[in-house]
């Protein structure tokens, strides 16, 4: 009896041990993950960030296996990289909100031209109620804002210096939002919409004459092969774009909640990362310009406050009529910023 009593224990004790072995597994949920790009790899700040934010990630979960494809290696073009994500076809993307404006023109906000004016006015927007009211808004859209990656950039130009409001008169630009577009057409510019990987294209067959983007960009890009004018630098910019990191909500959700802790200890280590190197891209897109025979300059403290009064009168408007969400994101930024 008590031999039949030992080795009904000893099964027991081998089915449990054998269960456990089985929930292992099971309990821990592997997810294959692809991240793509528009940027060229190693050179640019938000490949390289990407890649911090995956390995930083992936240590912490294992399970998590994410895929890198720069350059729009995977053959999705640079706009429908955001449907892509939408439908679920695409987990993870280096994506300017403001490519999606015409889907949520909310997104406008994230480069509205006179608010956000300086690396260290985005970093207060990092724990804010307007990063909570964008991320409720991307994520009824279908897609969840993991990092906060600003990007300082300015004005480049083919055939003039570009300073206050007036000197962009006649000049045909590439802007990458339409309500920063009112602005810019509001003092006689032209505008011309494309994503960044057709800028350097179209300022060679002479498209355009002059942009605004990030140093990053200018740089990673090649920029300074086509335009003799920079404005760069300085304390205050007309150019500060959110560039995040986006993830498929139907991605997001799948996701157990060590895997989502994981990629936002990834993403926190990439925005250490990033914000740290932009002051260095912009140093960089100056020297790569002068190197190239271009006149570098900043917008003087008189010219940006003719810039803000303008975005004031014409941006502004435009941007608070698109919704009552556009109007609370605005009020909610503003009062960050503590204006």
């Amino acid at each position: 009896m008590k031999l039949l009593t030992r080795r009904a224990a000893l099964s027991a004790a081998a089915v449990a041990a054998s269960s456990l072995l089985i929930a292992g597994p099971a309990s821990t949920q592997t997810v294959e993950m692809r991240a793509s790009h528009q940027w060229k790899q190693g050179t640019d700040a938000r490949d390289r960030a990407l890649r911090i934010l995956v390995d930083e990630a992936v240590k912490r979960s294992p399970d998590l296996k994410v895929r890198i494809y720069p350059g729009l290696s995977l053959n999705i073009k640079t706009v429908a990289q955001y449907d892509a994500l939408q439908s679920g076809s695409l987990d993870m993307s280096v994506y300017p909100l403001v490519y999606a404006t015409g889907k949520v023109p909310e997104y406008s906000i994230t480069i509205l031209p006179g608010t956000v004016g300086n690396l260290a006015e985005a970093a207060k927007l990092k724990k804010s109620a307007f990063r909570d009211k964008l991320q409720a808004i991307a994520n009824k859209d279908g897609v969840h804002i993991l990092t906060w990656w600003w990007t300082p950039g300015g004005f480049a130009s083919k055939t003039r210096e570009i300073a206050a409001p007036e000197t962009v008169k006649g000049l045909s630009m590439r802007a990458a939002d339409p309500i920063y577009e009112v602005m810019l057409k509001s003092v006689g510019a032209s505008i011309q919409s494309m994503p960044s990987s057709e800028v350097y294209s179209a300022m060679q067959s002479g498209v355009l004459d002059s942009l605004l983007t990030s140093a990053e960009t200018f740089v990673s890009m090649r920029l300074y092969e086509q335009a003799k004018n920079i404005t760069i630098g300085g304390d205050y910019t007309m150019f500060m774009l959110l560039q995040p990191v986006l993830v498929s909500k139907k991605t997001w959700d799948k996701l157990t909640p060590a895997q989502k802790a994981a990629l936002e200890a990834g993403a926190s280590a990439s925005e250490k990362f990033f914000d740290g190197v932009q002051d260095e891209a912009v140093k960089a897109a100056e020297e790569a310009f002068k190197k190239a025979g271009a006149k570098v300059r900043p917008l003087t403290k008189a010219e940006y406050d003719e810039w803000v009064a303008l975005a004031k009168k014409t941006s502004w408007p435009e941007f608070e009529n698109k919704s009552a969400d556009a109007k609370e994101l605005l009020k909610l930024l503003l009062t960050d910023l503590g204006r």
